[in-house]
């Protein structure tokens, strides 16, 4: 059996847990060691729950530098995010080194990443064969974040030069790209070419959703009863404040939240609102159609509802079309917006943009998300695109393809000299 090391880009959400928790089950279903490395709170909140170990990433040398959140809410693509990031070479040399101790402690066979560089710029430092697990706009191969504005501007951030000093120092050879980094030995674009389009020629393998093959636990009792008179709406929020409850910040989800309690408690359904372990809600007072918990499956929970609403997140979007479910989306990033704009336009959702969507305090117009809300849970048609599109990510390998591949990777590396690739 062979040991496989789970990485991610680490912050207050669960998308990127929620991507790999799935390959990494399956893989310890058929008797492998794996574990996973997330310092945040509320992923390592998650990661516990569903039984995975987890590697401790040791202090960091070096403090993070000033992130420009407002330009990163705003990147154009996912080398200009990269680059706001990580140009800063001491930072990027102490995540890598934090890695590559936590990779020698652990040894695993191939490391599984979900948009970490410097865990993907370790493990090529340490010669261990490297697994991408991503969605389409975290590739360099991509039409980026903002596609619908055209031409990539001149000067963006770049974190070229710091990727190569440090590949450089290590024999390693130059990128022609920062983001060039992300690419394993073999990736995985969660999604279809519709939903996730790459660049003709990108070595990239789409396989669906990650529900195939995947335990699902299903739903809580006390979730039984609800749903069966009227509609489900599930909400799923994100981040409502990645400062904490004093800052905001351009990332914030906290308007997704706001427009549910402004708006769903006078629409005859009820709503299962998941907060994803996050603290920022304990004081709210919901309406009496709501009913709130920290995480349910997700697969589970789309399959159940009638209708999602969230912020644009990749996995929640994934987890609606598998369950040929249509949504309303509130983006509050370029990224999800991204993720939005391509739901749109295969008529699976709804979109309500933020107004002043660059700015720290976002606003939305409650009418607008409450009409879209309305419309999508009486027009069928949204319900048919959702399961034409569904059907087809359901036709791609999904965990079973990602997980025979990681295998036969740690087979031919281990039969190289030295065991790795």
């Amino acid at each position: 059996m062979a040991r496989f090391l789970f990485t991610m880009a680490s912050s207050e959400d669960l998308g990127l847990p929620s991507r790999l928790i799935p390959v990494a089950r399956a893989l310890k279903d058929r008797g492998h060691d794996v574990a996973m490395i997330n310092s945040a709170r509320a992923p390592t909140a998650l990661i516990t729950e569903m039984g995975i170990p987890q590697v401790v990433l040791g202090p960091l040398p070096v403090a993070q530098p000033f992130f420009d959140m407002q330009a990163g809410a705003r990147a154009f693509d996912v080398e200009h995010l990269v680059g706001l990031l990580y140009s800063d070479i001491p930072y990027l040399k102490g995540l890598t080194g934090a890695y590559q101790n936590a990779f020698r402690a652990f040894r695993p066979d191939v490391v599984i990443d979900s948009f970490a560089p410097y865990s993907c710029l370790a493990a090529r430092i340490e010669s261990i064969p490297l697994v991408q697990v991503t969605q389409g706009n975290f590739l360099a191969d991509s039409p980026g974040f903002v596609w619908w504005e055209g031409e990539r501007p001149a000067g963006l951030a770049s974190a070229v030069d710091a990727v190569n000093a440090l590949a450089a120092e290590h024999g390693l050879p130059a990128l022609r790209r920062a983001a060039d980094i992300l690419t394993g030995d073999r990736t995985f674009v969660i999604g279809s070419p519709e939903t996730d389009p790459v660049h003709a020629g990108a070595d990239v393998v789409h396989v669906g959703s990650l529900r195939a093959g995947q335990v699902d636990e299903g739903l809580p009792a006390w979730l039984d009863a609800l749903g069966r008179e009227r509609k489900l709406v599930w909400v799923y929020a994100g981040n409502p404040r990645y400062g904490g409850a004093v800052i905001t910040t351009p990332f914030d989800s906290e308007i997704v939240l706001q427009a549910a309690l402004e708006t769903l408690g006078d629409v005859d359904a009820d709503v299962v609102l998941t907060t994803g372990f996050q603290d920022a809600l304990a004081e709210t007072v919901f309406p009496a159609n709501f009913h709130v918990t920290n995480f349910v499956s997700g697969p589970a929970m789309a399959a159940r509802c009638d209708l999602l609403i969230h912020h644009g997140g990749h996995g929640s979007v994934v987890n609606g079309l598998a369950a040929g479910k249509p949504a309303v989306i509130v983006p509050t990033n370029s990224e999800r917006e991204s993720n939005a704009r391509r739901l749109a336009s295969l008529g699976v959702c709804e979109v309500v943009f933020p107004i002043d969507g660059t700015a720290t305090e976002k606003r939305i117009e409650t009418a607008a998300f409450a009409t879209a809300v309305n419309r999508v849970l009486a027009e069928p048609s949204y319900t048919a695109a959702a399961r034409a599109v569904g059907g087809r990510l359901a036709g791609l390998g999904g965990v079973l393809e990602i997980v025979g591949k990681i295998e036969e990777l740690a087979s031919e590396a281990a039969t190289r000299p030295g065991g790795r690739v």
